[in-house]
């Protein structure tokens, strides 16, 4: 009976010691503020290793962070490749690794780190899928469709690749989306009224185009963009002839199977997919292998509460192209959109971060 008498019993987060990030090109400053902030803030210190393609970036924000008085050591980064990144996840000081990139590397880093003894949270690629009602505001659903497929060049996480078209949706949607595509001006991004520039390399460039030439050979229907027309109608073979650019690109009447549909291209590419039904819809966005958002459009509640509870994403967008979520609240990734526990923000950083330390005491 007297077992709990006088006892007081408590939890302490505790830092984990020496913690690595690394990250990819498409954001070099705002992904690594995910990271080291939270990290250091929870007491460790930390290894940040960016993206061979843009390490500069991450090389200012570290100096930044001295200037402003970060104590030496305690924000270190490292430059390299592959053989620099699988040292830094099985290096025996490294506590924690926090990974943003492509599936196939996140599968690897959280196998390997994980095998290790190390924690890992791994967000890998994604194929984000828009459903567009047809009760849904058009005007809303056409800035929201450019901005979140074309933006950024198609190269980002929660880029929505994949439009489905429920109903008669198609009727409008498709020739607005195709006059809205057509507006956008491709080019170098310091260039006056340019709204889209290129992809990060010559190798984007050439397995993006790869991907436009399957959706071709599989029998999609090229509504818009592709490579050599729209490139010329802008002029930009001529005046930048080693330039990494794609255009937007639109696909209708994509299907099951296609690699436009099942891959992530990482690109300026959308496919237009037609379902008479919000189920048919839910269906077609569950077979994807990866959950990291889904997006629909729609005036009305029940549509959106059902897309809500039923979409097998970890971030849902209600009228909303690009659902990323505030840094209080965690990027919580789905399927092989993520491998771990704890997802980066919110209170899941907290606690990736941390150890948990329990106290129970007895005073006489």
């Amino acid at each position: 009976d007297k077992s709990g008498v006088g006892i007081d019993s408590s939890v302490d987060r505790v830092p984990l010691g020496v913690c690595v990030g690394i990250t990819p090109f498409n954001f070099p400053v705002m992904v690594p503020l995910w990271m080291w902030p939270m990290a250091v803030a929870c007491g460790n210190t930390f290894v940040l290793k960016p993206s061979e393609k843009v390490p500069l970036s991450a090389v200012r924000e570290v100096e930044l962070a001295h200037q402003a008085g970060l104590p030496t050591g305690v924000l270190n980064l490292v430059t390299g490749g592959p053989d620099t990144v699988n040292s830094l996840i099985t290096h025996d000081d490294v506590k924690a690794v926090s990974f943003v990139g492509s599936t196939k590397v996140a599968q690897h880093i959280y196998k390997t780190a994980t095998a290790a003894g190390k924690r890992a949270q791994c967000m890998g690629g994604a194929k984000n899928y828009m459903v567009i009602m047809p009760d849904a505001n058009r005007e809303a659903v056409i800035e929201g469709v450019v901005g979140s497929a074309f933006g950024n060049s198609g190269q980002r996480c929660l880029a929505g690749s994949v439009a489905i078209a429920v109903g008669d949706a198609a009727e409008w949607f498709v020739p607005m989306i195709t006059e809205a595509a057509r507006k956008i001006k491709v080019g170098p991004g310091d260039a006056a009224g340019v709204s889209m520039g290129p992809v990060i390399d010559k190798q984007s460039q050439q397995r993006i185009l790869g991907f436009i030439d399957s959706g071709k050979n599989d029998g999609a229907e090229l509504v818009f963009g592709g490579t050599c027309s729209a490139m010329k109608e802008q002029s930009l073979s001529a005046t930048h002839p080693n330039g990494c650019f794609v255009c937007p690109t639109i696909f209708d009447h994509v299907r099951p199977g296609m690699r436009i549909l099942e891959e992530e291209i990482f690109g300026p590419v959308l496919s237009i997919v037609r379902e008479q039904t919000l189920d048919a819809a839910l269906s077609t966005l569950n077979r994807s292998r990866y959950g990291n958002m889904g997006v629909i459009f729609t005036s009305s509640g029940y549509n959106a509460r059902r897309f809500k509870d039923h979409a097998q994403v970890g971030m849902v967008g209600i009228n909303v192209g690009v659902p990323a979520p505030m840094a209080v609240f965690p990027f919580a990734g789905w399927k092989q959109s993520f491998f771990g526990d704890l997802h980066a923000n919110g209170e899941d950083a907290v606690r990736f971060w941390t150890e948990s330390k329990v106290v129970v005491a007895r005073w006489m």
